[in-house]
């Protein structure tokens, strides 16, 4: 019984809190980068939002988990994308100096790849 109770322990904590339904951290994981591009997957959990940043070059996202995802901008001007499950969206650079933030307002996990060009 111990050694069960001790497998399920590792097990949870190896795979990760959203095996069992509660909410990890917000992540960027890299998956692959060369001269032109540089892929990464995103994490985007519920109310964990992704830090101000910027985009400097024009970026596909393919929705492995869609969902909404609203857009907070510096300036507190927001919007809401919508991403399909299984559909791939093309967004362009941001205008310079612009800052933005993702916000995920829902109660599920959104999850994409991103393929940046350089």
């Amino acid at each position: 019984m111990m050694t069960r109770m001790l497998f399920a322990a590792l097990v949870a904590a190896l795979v990760g809190p959203n095996l069992f339904g509660q909410t990890g951290a917000t992540t960027r994981i890299p998956q692959f980068e060369n001269d032109q591009v540089k892929v990464w997957k995103s994490v985007v959990v519920p109310n964990g939002p992704l830090t101000m940043h910027r985009h400097e070059h024009g970026r596909t996202i393919v929705a492995l988990a869609g969902g909404d995802l609203k857009i907070v901008k510096e300036s507190g001007q927001t919007s809401v994308v919508h991403w399909e499950t299984g559909k791939a969206y093309w967004l362009p650079p941001d205008p310079p100096g612009e800052m933005h933030k993702n916000v995920n307002d829902t109660g599920k996990t959104i999850e994409v790849i991103v393929f940046e060009m350089k």
